[in-house]
């Protein structure tokens, strides 16, 4: 039997996770990450943190395995995207925390970008949307308010890197400083066309060449990780950021396909082909994961509270002890109530882009109760992302393709059978739950299973695709957009005046 091992690093947690070449998980370790919150709407990582946890983790699922790491025949990595690290070429150590993809402390940077009418410039060479939610005004600021970084970067002594580049130089002890298109299109200084760093836009924020990652495919063979790290040297044959990466696992390559990840944000990818794509609704163009020099594309749409929702009933308004008792409370009522929570804690993403919205409950009378709220809540996963699913459809129909025929989900909070009927219901389409929920992380070892030789073909992964259930849609067309209706109207009640 041959092995593909998976590090899948994301915002709240460090997972490996050990494939067999069917794509089935033989072991799985996970570790929570810790949340640093310097300021209101700042939030930040330790990266070595990251990487102990990333590498215990990596140890703990070869043992729970059985297996030395020299069965594994490759290593794929997948990842939080735009979350930012600097770090010195010499000591490989940090110059300060990771600035994590939620943080909006560059928005007064981006203020500025559009005040000068670069918003033309920046969307036609990245596909992005001027935003603090890309890299490079973070490392702008980290450049601009880290004492003598900036000099020092000019120098050429500073790396920069989203999470996959810093895990790939401690892992390689310094050898490799790259990054795969996708993590690069989420930077705002990638030209997804030519698959280059882009100079004019570099030149723009102030940020040194020398500071970059090599840019390579997605399913490339990029480095081995150090034998005694974890006693053997496996070679790293597979990156993407982690939205590409589950578009990947969910065997969505063809034009139209389309996945949504639920996860602490919910993200939502349609795959464009070869065709480079401008979204007229309020939605992004990214580079998808890549296994040639061919560019592919996805249309993309990013919800920044889903499952974090979840969180905040648990930790903020004590509603429930645990993340799992959420299902429960919400089916002890037949529906909301009238209630509508419209999550906005760090203002509303795709395709609404209000930085300044804040959250807000609408609809409340002397009978609401928190089994009400808390199903409000779960509800406003479905709402968001069927927001980001019309938007999608209409770009989709503007470009002359079909709308889309079905959704793919994975992500935790997709094993909620409530959320995913509901979800099901308001698109009026099929949302098909995958055998393998585990899709982020294995689309990662898909790309380095493709590179090692484990897999031969994209179609001989479609073949290993497997639904696990169904959901159909039971609520009429016309119920379902009144619902859609009140969303909207209680969204518009979220900006601040």
């Amino acid at each position: 039997m041959t092995y593909l091992l998976a590090l899948d690093q994301g915002t709240s947690s460090s997972r490996s996770i050990v494939f067999d070449e069917q794509g089935c998980v033989v072991a799985l370790a996970q570790q929570e990450l810790h949340q640093i919150y310097p300021k209101p709407g700042w939030v930040e990582h330790d990266p070595m943190e990251i990487w102990r946890s990333q590498l215990a983790t990596a140890r703990q699922a070869l043992s729970q395995a059985g297996l030395n790491a020299s069965a594994i025949r490759a290593l794929g990595i997948t990842n939080q995207r735009e979350t930012t690290v600097v770090w010195d070429r010499v000591t490989g150590q940090p110059i300060h925390n990771a600035i994590v993809w939620q943080d909006r402390r560059a928005e007064a940077t981006c203020a500025d970008l559009r005040e000068h009418g670069k918003d033309a410039l920046v969307q036609a060479k990245t596909g992005l949307l001027i935003d603090a939610y890309f890299s490079g005004t973070k490392i702008k600021w980290l450049l601009d308010n880290v004492p003598g970084a900036r000099a020092r970067a000019e120098q050429g002594e500073l790396a920069f890197g989203t999470i996959d580049s810093w895990l790939m130089w401690q892992l390689t002890a310094g050898e490799v400083h790259a990054t795969d298109v996708s993590n690069a299109s989420r930077t705002m200084l990638f030209n997804v066309h030519t698959n280059q760093w882009d100079v004019e836009l570099l030149e723009l924020l102030g940020i040194p060449t020398s500071l970059m990652p090599q840019v390579l495919p997605s399913s490339a063979h990029y480095g081995a990780v150090r034998p005694e790290l974890l006693g053997h040297a496996i070679v790293i044959g597979g990156v993407a950021g982690d939205q590409q990466s589950a578009l990947f696992g969910q065997a969505c390559f063809k034009a139209g396909m389309a996945k949504n990840t639920y996860g602490t944000g919910c993200f939502m990818l349609m795959h464009t082909g070869t065709q480079f794509q401008t979204s007229h609704n309020g939605l992004l163009t990214t580079s998808a994961a890549q296994t040639t020099a061919q560019t592919e594309f996805a249309i993309e749409g990013s919800v920044f509270v889903g499952g974090a929702v979840v969180q905040w009933l648990r930790d903020g308004l004590h509603a429930i002890q645990s993340s799992t008792e959420v299902q429960a409370l919400a089916r002890s009522v037949p529906d909301s109530g009238g209630v509508m929570m419209v999550p906005a804690f760090t203002g509303l993403g795709a395709p609404y882009w209000k930085p300044d919205a804040r959250g807000t409950i609408t609809g409340l009378t002397r009978g609401t109760t928190v089994a009400h709220i808390a199903r409000a809540a779960l509800e406003s996963i479905a709402y968001q992302s069927a927001a980001l699913l019309q938007a999608m459809s209409r770009d989709a129909v503007a470009a002359g393709a079909a709308p889309i025929a079905e959704l793919r989900v994975d992500g935790g909070a997709c094993i909620n059978d409530l959320l995913m009927q509901f979800q099901a219901d308001l698109l009026g389409i099929p949302v098909i739950r995958p055998a393998v929920t585990e899709t982020t992380a294995l689309g990662a070892a898909y790309l380095a299973g493709l590179s090692s030789g484990v897999h031969h073909s994209k179609s001989e992964l479609s073949d290993l695709w497997r639904a696990e259930r169904t959901f159909i849609p039971t609520l009429g067309a016309d119920r379902a957009a009144d619902l859609m209706a009140q969303w909207e109207h209680a969204v518009r009640q979220t900006v601040l005046q």
